[in-house]
């Protein structure tokens, strides 16, 4: 390599003087004789095939903060220059969360185009006029990259700075967006706190801080520390999963109040002398959880979040920092005829200390009384961090119908089964015959018909027949009533494809506060996305998932969106997160498998027969399998399946159909079955329609208008 001067000239560009150094080069400022205007040249000591990489990587972003790429020469790169100086901190809250939000923005461009930094730091990280700018993608990795080994140098030496290194990274093990996530967490710490969050006296020891230990506490806001928590675990699938779910956190921060109070309503015990009263304790946690979210300015974890914890004996604090909380309600019922023992606790995690605890001793008949007094008991132990308004409102059932009506969830919340649909029917049934004024049992029952009548045969298609009259009786006892409205915009878009009222049922489920994360993700996935609103359709399920964190139907939903909006890398993120946190859940391998225009075949395949061994009570898994066997040439495995399939005029059976021939790449003749769905008004059809891997060939063929038309899809 030549000897570079001040005064000297590279191509083009005269040398006015050495700036830095980055991670694979120096970097000098220079003025382009061409143009008259300054630069920055970056001269890198790797060879030329690594150059043209960086260049490409480079290249391929436009955010307003990375820097921009103007050039490339034989050993060097001519970039944007930034009159700034390196992140540093302490900075103000406000002030960290401000610029927090720009990094992450371009994290979340860098990812969508998967393209990973893998070397983020301060020093990487310019301020200029208070903007900040996203320097040195290095030994940035592109998604799919052919580059052996994504996280080693040539010479075998970890890649990227040891203290701001995500721990599979550091072990020289594969690398994701996720790694970045990580590393924004060690440097949003620094901006906070003005020192590193991992640090010792040699490289090695620093590795094995990350490897090994926490930081020391945070002196920040509580919503700003558990965000930085949360990106700093040590498993990839206990962070945030992608930069856009942190930028909403960070987005819900930076406007929700100051106090960042936050609460997990842990699954009360049951204590009583019978195991099948759990039905009883379950309902009591889950209403308190429903009393808790009225309070306005009080993050309070869903049910579906806060019952994954079920049964297992972890820490206290392992829980918050999941669950991304910094308060724990815990507790036990103690049922013994008509009376009831309900102790509860308030936990500081922060400390561990309980902020407050009470036993209650009363009549079951005082159940309701007693719910209300443990979320006033919470409401008045944090009160002063956060306003406190009086719930709307709402029907008190008789204790009996009441009773019968958390039999029912119970059930339901059990597994997807037949057998515990019918329980739960049954329940709810109960429920509405022991008080014929009790709203929830209506829009209840209309939701597990609905998942009934998304199967097949004359059980599903009778189901299908029952929506709309419970619906009508639970609007009738509470025209407000949320549950009921969402419910009534599922059967406008995906039973009448009435776009219009779709639209207009879900103004209405989310014009009470405070909204669901499932009314959120329901008006996601049924409205925005189905309605070409993918973008909206996103932001609402980060929504969702930000209430209910562990919920996998909502990051089914959100990789359904994402790969509506046209966002793979992102999509692909997503999936990547679930295959992590539930490795079992049908709805995860039903996604990568019908993802058949990215995946290899093989792959494709296993995820198939994963979906199908998992989840044979539809015929969506049958019919997708079998049309990626035919598609691969085992045409014998393929009609086994199919055989299987029953009469397509019979409802519901023509999904296998459709799903087997756009497997087998038969569009048009895909569209003979996806007819009779329609006709058959049966909900799955939208499912295959928008969205997913076979929208782009339905949309090309000659079919596709006429067919558009039939169901009067607004795009």
């Amino acid at each position: 390599m030549s000897t570079w001067e001040e005064g000297c000239q590279v191509g083009p560009y005269v040398l006015l003087g050495a700036i830095g150094a980055g991670s694979m080069g120096d970097v000098w400022k220079a003025r382009d004789a061409r143009l008259d205007r300054v630069v920055a040249i970056k001269r890198l000591r790797v060879p030329g095939e690594t150059i043209e990489r960086e260049a490409r990587t480079i290249a391929g972003l436009n955010h307003p903060h990375i820097c921009t790429l103007h050039d490339i020469g034989d050993d060097y790169l001519v970039m944007e220059y930034i009159d700034g100086a390196p992140l540093t901190g302490p900075m103000e809250p406000g002030e960290a969360l401000r610029v927090a939000l720009q990094i992450v923005g371009a994290l979340e461009a860098a990812h969508s185009k998967g393209i990973i930094h893998r070397d983020l730091k301060p020093a990487n990280i310019l301020l200029a006029d208070g903007r900040a700018k996203l320097l040195d993608f290095g030994i940035a990795k592109s998604r799919g990259s052919v580059i052996p080994d994504a996280t080693m140098t040539n010479e075998m030496t970890v890649s990227g700075t040891p203290a701001y290194m995500a721990p599979e990274q550091a072990q020289g093990s594969t690398t994701d967006a996720r790694s970045d996530l990580f590393s924004f967490g060690a440097v949003l710490y620094e901006m906070l706190s003005g020192h590193r969050a991992f640090t010792a006296a040699s490289t090695i020891e620093t590795l094995t801080a990350v490897l090994r230990d926490d930081p020391p506490p945070l002196d920040a806001p509580p919503a700003l520390a558990t965000i930085v928590k949360r990106c700093l675990e040590k498993s990839p699938a206990r962070r945030y999963q992608t930069a856009a779910e942190l930028r909403g956190a960070l987005e819900q921060a930076s406007t929700g109040p100051d106090s960042g109070s936050s609460i997990a309503v842990l699954p009360f015990a049951n204590l009583s002398s019978d195991p099948e009263q759990e039905y009883f304790s379950d309902g009591l946690t889950e209403e308190i959880i429903n009393a808790l979210a009225h309070v306005p300015g009080l993050k309070v974890i869903a049910r579906t979040s806060a019952f994954a914890f079920k049964g297992q004996q972890l820490p206290i604090r392992r829980i918050a920092e999941t669950l991304a909380v910094n308060t724990i309600l815990e507790g036990s019922v103690r049922r013994a005829g008509n009376r009831i023992r309900v102790t509860a606790q308030l936990v500081d995690v922060s400390n561990g200390f309980h902020l407050w605890s009470e036993r209650y001793d009363r009549e079951l008949a005082d159940v309701f009384a007693v719910q209300d007094d443990i979320a006033s008991a919470i409401v008045n132990e944090l009160r002063g961090r956060f306003t406190v308004a009086a719930p709307a409102a709402s029907y008190t059932p008789k204790v009996a119908a009441y009773e019968a009506y958390m039999m029912a969830r119970h059930h339901v919340w059990q597994g997807l089964t037949r057998e515990r649909f019918a329980q739960g029917i049954q329940c709810y049934e109960q429920a509405i015959t022991l008080d014929s004024r009790f709203p929830l049992p209506h829009a209840a029952l209309a939701e597990v018909f609905h998942i009934v009548a998304s199967g097949r045969g004359a059980e599903a298609q009778a189901a299908a027949t029952r929506i709309r009259p419970a619906l009508a009786r639970a609007v009738a006892l509470d025209p407000r009533l949320p549950e009921a409205h969402a419910w009534l915009g599922v059967v406008a878009t995906t039973y009448d494809y009435d776009w219009a009222e779709g639209e207009r049922q879900f103004k209405a489920a989310m014009a009470r506060e405070p909204v669901t994360p499932g009314i959120r993700h329901m008006n996601a996935y049924f409205n925005l996305r189905l309605t070409g609103r993918a973008d909206e359709a996103i932001a609402e399920h980060y929504r969702a998932i930000e209430q209910d964190p562990l919920n996998m139907i909502f990051r089914v939903g959100l990789a359904a969106s994402l790969t509506s909006a046209g966002r793979d890398a992102e999509a692909s993120q997503t999936v990547d997160a679930l295959m992590d946190l539930a490795p079992d859940f049908p709805g995860t391998y039903g996604l990568l498998a019908r993802n058949v225009a990215r995946e290899p075949i093989e792959r494709a395949l296993a995820f198939a027969e994963r979906f199908h061994a998992l989840d044979m009570w539809h015929t969506a898994s049958s019919g997708l399998l079998a049309g990626l066997r035919r598609r691969n040439g085992d045409t014998a495995r393929a009609a086994e399946l199919m055989s299987h399939a029953g009469r397509p005029e019979e409802y519901g059976n023509a999904v296998g159909y459709a799903l087997y021939h756009l497997g087998s790449g038969e569009t048009d003749r895909a569209f003979d079955y996806m007819q009779m769905l329609v006709e058959q008004r049966h909900p799955f059809v939208m499912m295959i329609l928008v969205g997913g891997p076979y929208a782009p060939a339905l949309r090309e063929s000659s079919r596709w208008p006429s067919f558009a038309r039939t169901i009067g899809l607004p795009y």
